[in-house]
């Protein structure tokens, strides 16, 4: 069963431009080497540029744990998490009704 979660967190503001780099880079990461994460969007709040949603999808837990002790992953935190305000928040969910379009 897929496991759905999220990340939120928000950065320092003298942070953003290597924050927004590195989720650039560690989005094109996920992409080209972990086919069982189904999705990963990186969403940036459009009121307060420092704040940030990320939505990803695992295809199971083994996938999750794969993602989670990615060299991807570490490379990625090692940028994010001492220029984050406060840790992100991650938070599990599951789905109920979907749709998805481009």
């Amino acid at each position: 069963m897929p496991i759905h979660m999220t990340a939120r967190f928000r950065i320092k503001p003298e942070a953003q431009a290597q924050v927004e780099q590195a989720i650039r880079e560690f989005v094109a990461y996920v992409q080209s080497t972990e086919p069982d994460t189904l999705a990963y969007t990186a969403l940036q709040e459009s009121a307060d540029a420092l704040s940030f949603l990320h939505v990803f999808s695992f295809r199971d837990a083994a996938a999750r744990e794969r993602h989670s002790s990615s060299p991807g992953v570490r490379r990625f935190t090692e940028v994010l998490y001492p220029e984050c305000v406060t840790p992100p928040v991650f938070t599990e969910y599951e789905a109920v009704a979907s749709t998805w379009r481009t």
